[in-house]
């Protein structure tokens, strides 16, 4: 399986959840708070540095107002690259 750390589906996803909490009119500061996190992680996340695993994509949803169905349906439709044949 492709590492899926800034491939074009992760990518896609990190642009989402940043245009849906700017959008929300959040800060990263004001997200980290939200979730009691510090603003470092918020950060991260949105640099595509780390991995957002399922249950935390819920809690970002919830918490910025989006729907995790239609972000992921979007970031379903992105092709990612072919896999690398070892």
């Amino acid at each position: 399986m492709q590492k899926t750390l800034r491939s074009p589906r992760h990518v896609r996803l990190v642009q989402l959840i940043v245009e849906k909490r700017r959008k929300a009119g959040l800060s990263q500061h004001d997200l980290a708070n939200a979730l009691d996190r510090y603003q470092s992680v918020v950060a991260a996340i949105e640099s595509g540095g780390r991995r957002i695993d399922v249950v935390e994509f819920l809690d970002l949803a919830e918490t910025i107002g989006f729907d995790p169905h239609e972000v992921l349906s979007e970031v379903a439709a992105v092709k990612n690259a072919q896999p690398k044949h070892r």
